[in-house]
């Protein structure tokens, strides 16, 4: 295949000082994304009509696959790694502020773009074809929900060269002040029954699980033993605060909807992530003798050459698949979520939706390599930083609420235009740099 040749020419290029490792671990956590996604995501018949639920009401013991497919706090680390990376080769050759933030924005948003404007377009035929609004906001609330987790990214990414340098003058202080802030957090949530701060703990969290990147990408975690000791003790205070504490089970997504792990984040996700940091840092040694072996690391670069488009469009393939099933008579719904037929149906559900997205990750994954024109002029970062909180608004709440949703009327039309105002304002749009 040309796909599998043009990348093993990529790998065998590969500068023997990269850490393959932070590569390997971003494409396997993306695969770990899909799987959990093709998993908890359940659509069947019941007494003739199509029904939506979440594996965790149907099968409440299954809420402990998240504690393995939750790998929001690998990426977050894995970009804390790549950032401190980016920043160095900055320093290095004399880059600014505002044109290295250009490169990442342009990266990030871009492929981001695409998603949210194709579903505008989508919501638009199915509102003149009489679809049910409830449809439109289901199916584009599904299908956006990956998007979050760049409305939260970005805003790291704005922050990243303030936030280095302090890593670098405080070190560890840095991210045990942010964990206890968001300890303060969790005690008015549960205790003074005080909600709406705990919704800062998506700065305060992330924040601190992508400065483990920076702990990782200095050395200053690096002996394999001391690391098992630190994810074993992680586990076990995750354990206490599930099953001794107030938190829920599931570390993605809850039955009860007033209380999870994520929607606002919780210390839990702290715990996870420190526990993964430290079984996945003490493999990296023998994994990074492991990916010289240049099928490995080409499999690795090929899933890497179109890692955002692959997490930004897998669900809205599974929505459209499970559309078109619908619309053949529901071969294939019939099975019960949770029952032993549905269990072993899911390798063949997750090889088809792979397959069909194959097609569309080959067609649109060029946009994550288009760089800005050297003609072009990089905005100041001023006007940069305020278009993409912009953008991370309008984001935000087109993930949470879908197009055709909200508790407003027409939110969806003001968070579209947050997007496409703020990217003209960044100079991520043609006419507008």
């Amino acid at each position: 295949m040309r796909i599998w040749s043009q990348a093993s020419e990529l790998a065998a290029q590969t500068p023997q000082a990269r850490n393959r490792y932070v590569d390997f671990l971003r494409a396997v956590s993306i695969l770990i994304v899909i799987s959990g996604h093709c998993l908890i995501s359940t659509a069947y018949y019941v007494d003739g009509n199509l029904t939506y639920e979440h594996l965790f009401e149907i099968q409440p013991p299954t809420q402990w696959l998240t504690w393995i497919f939750q790998v929001m706090p690998i990426f977050f680390i894995v970009g804390g790694y790549s950032n401190a990376v980016s920043l160095e080769s900055a320093q290095r050759r004399g880059v600014g502020y505002a044109d290295w933030l250009a490169g990442r924005l342009n990266r990030l948003v871009i492929p981001l773009l695409v998603l949210l404007f194709t579903w505008a377009a989508i919501a638009v035929i199915m509102h003149f074809s009489n679809v049910s609004p409830a449809v439109i906001q289901l199916a584009s609330q599904a299908s956006l929900i990956p998007t979050w987790f760049l409305a939260i990214y970005i805003m790291v990414v704005i922050l990243a060269p303030l936030t280095y340098r302090i890593w670098q003058r405080l070190g560890f202080t840095f991210i045990w002040v942010f964990v206890a802030i968001a300890a303060l957090l969790d005690i008015t949530f549960f205790v003074a029954e005080l909600r709406w701060p705990s919704w800062s703990n998506y700065f305060w969290v992330w924040l601190t699980v992508h400065n483990l990147g920076y702990a990782w990408r200095d050395g200053r975690m690096s002996i394999a033993r001391r690391l098992v000791i630190y994810s074993a003790l992680a586990l076990a205070t995750l354990w206490l605060l599930v099953i001794h504490g107030p938190y829920p089970l599931a570390m993605v997504g809850s039955p009860d909807q007033s209380l999870s792990n994520t929607t606002p984040p919780k210390i839990t996700l702290l715990a996870l992530a420190m526990f993964q940091f430290g079984l996945l840092l003490a493999l990296e040694n023998p994994m990074r003798r492991a990916l010289m072996n240049l099928r490995l690391w080409t499999a690795t670069v090929l899933i890497n050459s179109m890692i955002m488009t692959i997490y930004l469009w897998h669900i809205t393939v599974m929505i459209i698949f499970v559309a078109m099933l619908f619309l053949a008579g529901g071969p294939g719904l019939g099975l019960e979520p949770g029952s032993v037929s549905w269990w072993f149906s899911r390798p063949l559900w997750l090889t088809v939706l792979l397959i069909l997205l194959a097609p569309i990750s080959l067609l649109l994954s060029p946009l994550e390599r288009i760089s800005r024109s050297s003609e072009s002029p990089v905005p100041s970062p001023v006007r940069q930083v305020i278009g993409a909180m912009m953008i991370c608004l309008g984001v935000a709440l087109l993930a949470l609420f879908g197009y055709g949703g909200g508790p407003f009327p027409r939110l969806d039309l003001v968070s579209f235009a947050l997007v496409a105002v703020g990217a003209g304002i960044s100079g991520l749009l043609p006419g507008f740099r």
